[in-house]
């Protein structure tokens, strides 16, 4: 095993270690305390959240983690199982769950194990072994859902080391933050649902260890090349001399990205660390998605943040939760059974691509080389970059997607949306399902498309229209001036047609 390249560069973020050419345990302390968990709270004495955040310090003591818990995520272990649950929850969570989770935890090196020597034949040709994937280089890892449940078990006891993780970009995936969240922060209610939503995953993995993959993948957009050999992204000529046609649209002014009927890209309005707040106190679009489709978290043990030609692609990760609620209101709302079909791999259909938007960009938002950015970005997402070239109108996979980039993050939800839709025409996508979640400003989105379409505009033709409308909006806030219209309501009137 220490001879494989693709171990070597997430071993120093894995609480495992090589020893005779094999994984394991660095402790047989640890070992004990799992061993003694697999029997029950009669025997491990581990039968409240008080002596479950005992033992979690223990564990982490013994692989000498070099720092400690904070005082109030080892309070919100024990406030969440002692006081949050009732007590049929609480005995099954002791009597059942968590020694099954300690099972699979023991297990944990063989099953890594066994993944690095399936990785080699999983698809001819291309390397799918876990692996830090970096910046700057495309590439893709497949893991086994029960791989994902044993890693997902050593972020609940706090045992991935954090060291070198923030310097290298990679986001923390110890569960510590989310339950110290619960402590000092009044009731807080939505970060308590949302750790509803991960023991409800752990609650289903004690009964039954889906079978199926998730694959996780980097994505870079370069088009071409220049003169020199260097890659190069698509730039204003590009996007303005473009002769695509724009693809049909489905406006939903209600309903969720994720309840998509069909099979469809679902996109993830991400920030450029995958996931988020979803393991501190966020809880927008991209934290609730990563808490119905908890699997979703083990991207962030090894993807570092995006850049700005980049997007991360996830095929695969079930959902196990219903919800009701968005931010302060999220709710856990119960059991949700994914019957999606499985692919040739054995991922479930269900595809989300993760994209960062611009955060709070303000005026500059019109600026060309923004206007630029976000279509690129989009578009990265939007493409089938594994075969390095648009995918095919057969393909038949649309696009899911929603005011990515506004609300908290402040885009203009008309540009946004229209952004996009130049984005997932150019990569060819049938259509783009567009959700408003009831933004005003999103009413008349339908008229708007319908219009474009009449006229036979192209995605270049409509590329131009953004940025006159957009260099207008900047001369009126050089002039400090409010603009006369909204970009839907120029686009609809007579002078801009």
């Amino acid at each position: 095993m220490e001879k494989r390249e693709d171990l070597e560069t997430i071993l120093a973020y894995l609480p495992l270690e090589i020893q005779e050419s094999s994984l394991s345990w660095p402790s047989s302390h640890l070992v004990e305390v799992l061993e003694a968990m697999t029997k029950g709270p009669s025997y491990s004495r581990v039968d409240s959240g008080q002596t479950l955040s005992d033992s979690i310090s223990d564990m982490r003591q013994s692989l000498s983690l070099p720092s400690q818990l904070s005082f109030s995520a080892l309070e919100g272990y024990a406030l969440f199982f002692d006081e949050r649950m009732s007590k049929e929850e609480s005995s099954k969570w002791f009597n059942d769950i968590l020694p099954a989770m300690a099972c699979l935890l023991l297990r944990f090196p063989s099953l890594l194990e066994l993944h690095y020597l399936n990785s080699q034949s999983l698809i001819d040709g291309i390397e799918t072994g876990l692996r830090v994937l970096g910046p700057k280089k495309a590439g893709i890892v497949f893991l086994s859902q029960e791989l994902i449940g044993a890693l997902l078990s050593c972020s609940f006891f706090c045992l991935f080391p954090v060291d070198n993780r923030s310097s290298n970009q990679l986001p923390n995936i110890n569960f510590d933050k989310l339950f110290g969240s619960l402590i000092n922060t009044g009731r807080n209610e939505h970060q308590e649902n949302k750790i509803k939503c991960i023991v409800h995953y752990f609650t289903r993995l004690s009964s039954c260890i889906p079978p199926g993959f998730v694959s996780f993948e980097r994505k870079i957009l370069s088009l071409e090349q220049d003169p020199s050999g260097l890659e190069v992204c698509p730039d204003e000529d590009f996007w303005s001399t473009s002769t695509l046609t724009l693809c049909p649209v489905e406006v939903n002014t209600s309903g969720l990205i994720e309840d998509q009927s069909v099979e469809a890209l679902e996109v993830d309005f991400a920030n450029k660390y995958l996931g988020g707040g979803a393991l501190r106190k966020g809880c927008v679009q991209e934290e609730i998605r990563f808490m119905i489709n908890p699997e979703l978290i083990a991207g962030m043990l090894f993807l570092p943040a995006m850049e700005v030609s980049e997007a991360i692609e996830v095929v695969g990760a079930e959902r196990f939760s219903r919800y009701t609620g968005y931010s302060s209101s999220f709710r856990f709302a119960g059991d949700y059974m994914d019957t999606k079909e499985k692919d040739v791999f054995g991922r479930r259909k269900t595809r989300i691509v993760a994209i960062d938007a611009l955060r709070h960009p303000g005026i500059s938002q019109y600026k060309p080389e923004c206007l630029i950015r976000e279509t690129n970005k989009a578009l990265c997402g939007f493409l089938h970059v594994c075969k390095n070239q648009c995918i095919d109108h057969e393909d038949g996979v649309s696009v899911a997607t929603g005011n990515w980039g506004c609300g908290a993050y402040g885009g203009d939800p008309e540009l946004k949306s229209l952004l996009q839709w130049i984005a997932v025409s150019q990569a060819r996508r049938p259509f783009m399902s567009y959700y408003t979640f009831g933004f005003e400003a999103l009413h008349n989105l339908n008229q708007v498309t319908e219009l474009v379409i009449s006229k036979g505009w192209t995605v270049g033709d409509l590329w131009k229209k953004l940025v006159e409308y957009s260099n207008q909006r900047l001369r009126s806030n050089k002039k400090r001036r409010e603009p006369k219209l909204g970009l839907f309501d120029w686009l609809i009137s007579t002078k801009s047609a």
